[in-house]
């Protein structure tokens, strides 16, 4: 018999309305951003309230194999509203959580469902990108990491996240100050308790000869990492995620910055009984980040260099017919910015420090109010030749898509999403604008970003 007019239009109703149906009747994994209690310091010190994903911090490791589809509903009970970057994976523009840029942040009791597609292998992270200088700073982040076809040869994996964080000694607690003219004005917020993966002195068992993969994450705010290897030898095999062409030695030591990550494949050559580590330099001591007691012998015999990881499809990137850009970095405490374009004023440079601004990208300040850094078609190839006019470091990231940073030579150095350069340096770097969207370009000391250090570009 034939339907009805009315059993269609019910029919179609009942099918909107399943459509329309919130992720958890759908089966999305829910992460939660929620205040919690954690024992990140000695005990003698009690427990520190952060904040965190699913109430940890590290949150909960998302892991899928390369090509999969990642589907979480974030929801929001924290006292601030909020959104989920997904640092370094090239994703669709609406899903990238940039707070007034690629979606509105998602207020206190409110959810928001993030579904995307993870194209390249790697190791990434996700943390929250409104207000991340306060945020991230109280523990919203977590590892990512997206899983080759085939695995490579190595006995055991660790996603190491390095962090530091900024307490108050006589409490115990962070400290509440995360929009101190300081940090905003010099080289960010920088922390006095040391930890990987919330823990300090974490440590873990290990066997000679054994081959381990070193995920390596620095998810602070401002403070740079300078890593070194006792008791193992190494070859950094990716960076920002990106397989290298061939593995490199590690050499004395590795320097991370903000967001930055390396992929290292250790072997263990320390001796049964005694441990291997790897160390922060900090301020010229050396630090254990993980220890690795050496309980056993996994084999007599060590192994060959390691293989390169299978690459990440891109499209190389042609430098004779790039645009080219030019990106200026001024400002911040002994810099020589006298003014600078806020919300379509000019201003001088004590007006921007009573706004809580301190730096500048070409003389303006702002993601939005200003015209972007460009206006790219689909596909073009891009040269953009970065100054750091400042007397500080910055990690510049760029969402949504990878480049290649320029080597004095001219050849073209290994796939990263975020450069780090240090004071009165000039780097290139060109990409393929590939990613149709809006896009965020900032510096990863996230105090440096709140305070005038983002822009954005835009692709047709």
């Amino acid at each position: 018999m034939k339907p009805t007019r009315r059993q269609v239009l019910g029919g179609l109703a009942a099918s909107t309305a399943l459509l329309a149906l919130p992720a958890r009747a759908v089966g999305m994994t829910p992460l939660t951003a929620q205040v919690a209690d954690m024992q990140l310091l000695p005990e003698e010190y009690g427990r520190t309230k952060i904040w965190g994903y699913g109430g940890t911090m590290p949150g909960p490791e998302i892991r899928v194999a390369q090509g999969s589809r990642v589907q979480r509903r974030l929801i929001n009970e924290l006292p601030q509203a909020t959104s989920i970057h997904w640092h370094g994976i090239r994703i669709n523009n609406a899903m990238d959580g940039v707070s007034g840029l690629t979606q509105s942040a998602v207020e206190p009791g409110a959810d928001f469902n993030y579904d995307f597609i993870a194209p390249d292998s790697g190791t990434y992270w996700y943390h929250a990108h409104n207000r991340s200088f306060e945020q991230v700073a109280r523990g919203l982040y977590g590892a990512l990491i997206v899983e080759e076809p085939s695995p490579p040869d190595v006995d055991a994996e660790d996603v190491l996240t390095l962090d530091d964080w900024l307490i108050d000694p006589a409490t115990g607690q962070l400290d509440s100050n995360f929009e101190a003219p300081h940090d905003r004005s010099h080289a960010g917020r920088n922390g006095n308790f040391i930890a990987t993966n919330g823990v300090s002195g974490l440590t873990k068992s290990a066997r000679q000869n054994e081959r381990r993969r070193l995920r390596i994450i620095n998810a602070a705010n401002a403070r740079l990492f300078q890593l070194r290897l006792e008791g193992l030898e190494g070859w950094v095999v990716a960076l920002d995620g990106m397989p290298l062409s061939k593995p490199e030695k590690f050499g004395e030591s590795l320097v991370l910055g903000p967001a930055q990550r390396a992929d290292v494949f250790v072997d263990v050559t320390a001796e049964t009984g005694s441990s291997a580590y790897l160390l922060a330099i900090l301020n010229g001591e050396a630090l254990p980040q993980v220890r690795y007691n050496v309980t056993g012998q996994a084999t007599k015999a060590r192994r060959d260099m390691p293989n390169p990881l299978p690459g990440n499809s891109h499209q190389m990137v042609a430098l004779d017919e790039a645009t080219p850009l030019a990106l200026n970095m001024e400002g911040g405490a002994m810099g020589g910015l006298r003014a600078a374009t806020l919300n379509g004023k000019r201003m001088n440079f004590r007006q921007l420090v009573q706004e809580g601004q301190f730096w500048a990208f070409n003389g303006a300040i702002g993601m939005m109010e200003n015209p972007p850094l460009a206006k790219l078609s689909r596909g073009e190839n891009v040269r953009l030749k970065i100054r750091n006019d400042t007397a500080f470091p910055h990690a510049m990231h760029l969402h949504g898509m990878h480049f290649h940073e320029v080597m004095d030579d001219g050849r073209l150095g290994p796939l990263r999403d975020t450069t780090l350069l240090f004071g009165d340096e000039t780097r290139e770097i060109a990409f393929v604008a590939d990613n149709p969207g809006q896009w965020l370009l900032h510096c990863h000391m996230l105090s440096h970003a709140a305070s005038g250090m983002m822009t954005r570009i835009e692709v047709a």
